[in-house]
């Protein structure tokens, strides 16, 4: 059984930093591509950054690029999520996710995480 497993929200002020983690178990990953969205209150979840797991491809939403770095610890099964120069704009539930069909659509990922909240207060 698949299981994700999302840890290192909380508060922060504007500014300042989170990493995020996620627990990949239940299968390998190789050659896949594994991503982490958020969705904030009202809106719809949105596409933040995606890898590949065997390495050589990320990709980033235009409002996170330059703030938020995407790494995986393939000895660990662990994806993380550096984020800096955090936005209250950034506040919302952010979830990982695995096995899409389409790297930047969240309806085609085939596993998720339950979420970890983030908050940025100004």
């Amino acid at each position: 059984q698949v299981q994700l497993v999302e840890s290192g929200g909380g508060l922060v002020q504007a500014g300042g930093s989170l990493r995020l983690s996620c627990a990949a178990s239940g299968r390998t990953f190789s050659n896949n591509i594994m991503g982490w969205f958020r969705q904030a209150p009202g809106k719809e979840r949105e596409f933040v950054a995606a890898l590949n797991w065997s390495g050589g491809y990320t990709n980033y939403a235009d409002s996170v690029k330059g703030r938020f770095t995407i790494s995986r610890d393939i000895a660990k099964n662990m994806m993380y999520l550096q984020m800096n120069s955090l936005k209250p704009e950034d506040t919302a539930v952010y979830y990982c996710a695995a096995v899409p069909t389409s790297s930047v659509v969240a309806d085609s990922y085939r596993y998720w995480g339950q979420g970890t909240q983030v908050t940025v207060s100004s």
